[in-house]
């Protein structure tokens, strides 16, 4: 019995993977090296791992997540992350839960201009948690809050994780961009709606207006105006959403270096491209090993027999779209976004086909998803930052998070409910 389950490479595949995560391997490793295992092992031609290594990464679209990263971090160092963010504040004034609403608009806005997750933490964390502690407002629920609603960066469009998932699925990329906006806009507003009831209960207010709304807007203008560049340049026709990312990264130059002079020296610049290329380094050895890992799961037939296994499950679509709900919440816990793309997505695409789903509106479900992955032990990559920026242990931020979470789970509940929201904007733009 033993001998007839180990001859099956599908099933070592799954028990390597397995066992490698149990064992801490880090995610990357335990995808890349439990594919080249089974590739050797079964004669699969190890020789072809080199060449699907390289091929993973060497796709047009996916040039658009170093670059994306890179404009994310020339747009911090410039400081139109702080004067967004200051412009927020002054518009919410000194409302009940102003800060925390202000919050969840400004990481909602810089989703346009990051596309990460972790990177939306890093930029508004360092600014808005001592903010809001500084107000009253407790620690925890602060760093919570900033870690939570920057989950909202892989919805929004530009978003890293639509890249990916356009290039596994095929699907357009600019018509995920456009149906990313409303949903992202639902989420959004259920965590203010949150925020505020929470602020209310705890008495949690905003700051006075010290300064002109009109000044404070004139001097962030630049910044606004960066979603404007990017998805008008995209949906106008004019660039396509890797030639976007480029322009966004000579943009943010051109206000870092001639609008607000923060780029004034060549130390600055250098430091900025060194921590793009190590995020950039990051996901695209993520991209290649999970590559590698799909490129055998489907040599050996286990896609094939996975999405036939989940058939048999359920002819009801509803019932099943449940259990895909759940196992992608399930992932997002153990497993970052991007090798659940890789590793569950070839599975779950014969669904899509069989139900006849829209690939579109499928890829923002999935999407938000993994939002709620990323503030989700144990793999919790954004409540990691706000804790290390806060000070705090997973312990100490948990609670906050739970309603934060409930409230995106029932964003989410809308979005699986009603399609049309996905699919009303890149229908209208005829994308």
């Amino acid at each position: 019995m033993l001998n007839s389950l180990m001859s099956d490479p599908g099933l070592v595949l799954l028990i390597l993977f397995i066992f490698m995560l149990v064992c801490r391997v880090p995610i990357a490793i335990s995808l890349g090296l439990s594919a080249a295992i089974v590739s050797w092992l079964f004669d699969m031609g190890i020789d072809m791992l080199p060449y699907n290594f390289f091929a993973g990464v060497a796709k047009v679209p996916l040039l658009a997540i170093p670059f994306f990263i890179l404009a994310g971090f020339i747009m911090e160092s410039a400081g139109i992350a702080a004067r967004i963010v200051r412009l927020v504040e002054n518009l919410v004034g000194d409302m009940t839960g102003g800060l925390a609403i202000a919050t969840v608009a400004v990481a909602t806005f810089w989703g346009a201009v990051s596309g990460s997750g972790p990177a939306t933490v890093a930029a508004l964390g360092l600014i808005l948690i001592p903010a809001m502690v500084k107000n009253g407002y407790d620690k925890a629920f602060a760093a919570a809050n900033v870690s939570v609603t920057s989950g909202l960066a892989i919805v929004i469009p530009p978003s890293i994780a639509f890249i990916v998932y356009g290039g596994i699925a095929d699907a357009s990329v600019p018509a995920l961009f456009a149906a990313g906006i409303l949903p992202g806009l639902l989420v959004a507003g259920f965590l203010m709606l949150t925020v505020y009831l929470i602020s209310k209960k705890r008495g949690y207010r905003g700051l006075p207006r010290q300064e002109s709304t009109w000044l404070v807007f004139k001097d962030a203008i630049w910044g606004v105006m960066t979603p404007v560049v990017i998805l008008g340049g995209i949906y106008g026709g004019i660039f396509t959403p890797t030639e976007a990312a480029a322009v966004a990264i000579f943009y943010g130059l051109f206000v870092g270096t001639f609008i607000y002079k923060t780029f004034n020296s060549w130390d600055k610049l250098l430091h900025v491209l060194f921590e793009s290329v190590k995020a950039t380094a990051v996901i695209m050895f993520v991209v290649t090993c999970a590559g590698l890992f799909a490129w055998v799961a489907s040599t050996v037939g286990l896609v094939e027999r996975g999405a036939a296994v989940l058939l048999a499950l359920s002819d009801n679509p509803w019932a099943l779209l449940f259990l895909i709900n759940v196992i992608l919440l399930a992932a997002g816990m153990i497993m970052d976004a991007i090798s659940i793309y890789y590793v569950l997505l070839p599975f779950l695409l014969p669904i899509v086909h069989h139900f006849a789903w829209d690939p579109v509106w499928f890829g923002v479900m999935m999407t938000v998803n993994l939002a709620v992955g990323q503030v989700t032990p144990p793999v919790a990559v954004n409540l990691y930052v706000g804790a290390q920026i806060a000070d705090l242990t997973m312990e100490e931020m948990t609670p906050p998070v739970i309603p934060l979470l409930l409230a995106t789970l029932v964003a989410l509940a809308v979005i699986v409910l009603f399609p049309g929201l996905s699919t009303f904007l890149p229908t209208l733009w005829g994308l």
